[in-house]
């Protein structure tokens, strides 16, 4: 991880800040716009998104949206026609075969959330193309979904450009390569590799607000942002704080939790109260004896959904530490799919994150008692423990350790 400290580096909470500030940019935008994410919905607010890209295409802005194969389901009729006669380009990452999800191999998929404007400005978080109130499988929602992202300027900029732009020659070279175009194959992973060695310079330049840009690919950045993870844990003095949607950490993750606790730092994890999706839901459970039998405080958000994945620890000491992005802290983020945080060392960052999550702790958060969490009825005990062990099957499946 290479940190500079030539940024500027904003916090938005939710599609309410977040979506203004994308518009803002992207209606500002002189030549290019990148755009990823898992989910892109024109419901609500999430329409605005989709006209911004559309009036920046027909000003002639060179508009690149990549959506993912799972989260993103074919496009509305009216609005495919509106993105195609505009001129943004769209490509689709691992579309659903016959099979569907029965293939191990379409476990991976594109989760990271990322927007580069004119190369100069980058938004980077947890926040999908979607309606802060609704929901695709739940529908309207009564409270907010809990979400951050971050707008950042500075040198990290040019790393996230590339990476977006390496993945997009890449897919381009795949759909050549299935037509038979094996020249225009080649040229394209040409221009991936050169896009490749690019942010690898870009994420070594400038000097020593401190920031960085955490990729996690199958690659060659399998890990980066777990042992970045366990790496500010472990040097935390005080206090750790983490909200975090699908919390199912692996072992060398819950042993730092666990330490920390133990060696007498405060650690709060801010985690989903609500049923969202079975395995996520009951998968997380039975973690939670060892964390709670340590001193760990468990607060269940319980307003909407939450869907954040964000951390901070010792905000408030000398060496404050935090970090906003796509990853969960589960074998899916980790192990499989592409996810992107932006980490920042800065005391006002720190200190701003740190009260949005207190403050959601105190106000919409119920807290797991140890007596609460031994006393679940069996029914939910049993659910839990299938899907424990679901989800083991699954990574044995994948033949990966965690």
């Amino acid at each position: 991880m290479s940190f500079a400290a030539d940024h500027r580096v904003r916090l938005l909470q939710g599609a309410q800040e977040l979506f203004p500030a994308l518009v803002g940019a992207m209606d500002a935008a002189l030549s290019d716009i990148q755009f990823e994410t898992y989910i892109f919905d024109f419901t609500g607010s999430g329409a605005s998104v989709a006209e911004a890209l559309e009036r920046a295409a027909w000003r002639g802005v060179r508009t690149q949206r990549v959506v993912d194969g799972v989260g993103t389901g074919a496009l509305p009729g009216e609005w495919a026609g509106r993105l195609e006669a505009a001129g943004v380009q769209v490509r689709v990452y691992s579309p659903l075969g016959p099979l569907g999800l029965l293939l191990p191999q379409r476990w991976r998929r594109l989760h990271r959330k990322l927007c580069v404007v004119d190369g100069c400005v980058l938004f980077c978080g947890g926040i999908n193309v979607l309606d802060d109130l609704y929901d695709p499988n739940h529908g309207a929602l009564a409270a907010p979904r809990l979400d951050f992202a971050v707008q950042a300027t500075g040198s990290l900029v040019a790393a996230a450009s590339e990476t977006m732009d390496q993945l997009w020659w890449r897919m381009q070279a795949v759909r050549d390569m299935r037509e038979r175009r094996l020249p225009e194959a080649l040229q394209a992973l040409r221009v991936a590799s050169a896009a490749r060695h690019a942010a690898d310079e870009a994420q070594h330049q400038g000097p020593a607000m401190r920031a960085a840009l955490l990729l996690r690919d199958n690659v060659r950045h399998r890990s980066r942002i777990e042992k970045a993870y366990r790496r500010a844990i472990g040097a935390a003095r005080h206090e750790v704080i983490i909200a975090n949607a699908y919390f199912l950490p692996g072992g060398k993750l819950r042993r730092a939790l666990l330490m920390a606790a133990r060696r007498g730092v405060r650690v709060r994890l801010l985690l989903q109260g609500r049923y969202e999706y079975f395995m996520q839901y009951h998968a997380a459970r039975p973690v939670y004896g060892a964390l709670l039998e340590a001193g760990v405080e468990i607060h269940e958000y319980a307003p909407s959904f939450l869907h954040a994945k964000v951390a901070v620890v010792d905000a408030l000491g000398e060496r404050p530490w935090a970090t906003v992005g796509s990853s969960n802290l589960d074998p899916l983020s980790l192990l499989l799919a592409r996810e992107a945080n932006v980490v920042v060392e800065d005391a006002a960052f720190a200190a701003d994150l740190r009260g949005r999550l207190v403050q959601a702790m105190q106000q919409a958060g119920r807290r797991m008692e140890p007596a609460r969490y031994a006393g679940r009825p069996l029914r939910q005990r049993v659910l839990d423990g299938a899907a424990y062990a679901l989800m083991r099957l699954a990574l044995w499946i994948t033949g990966k350790r965690y």
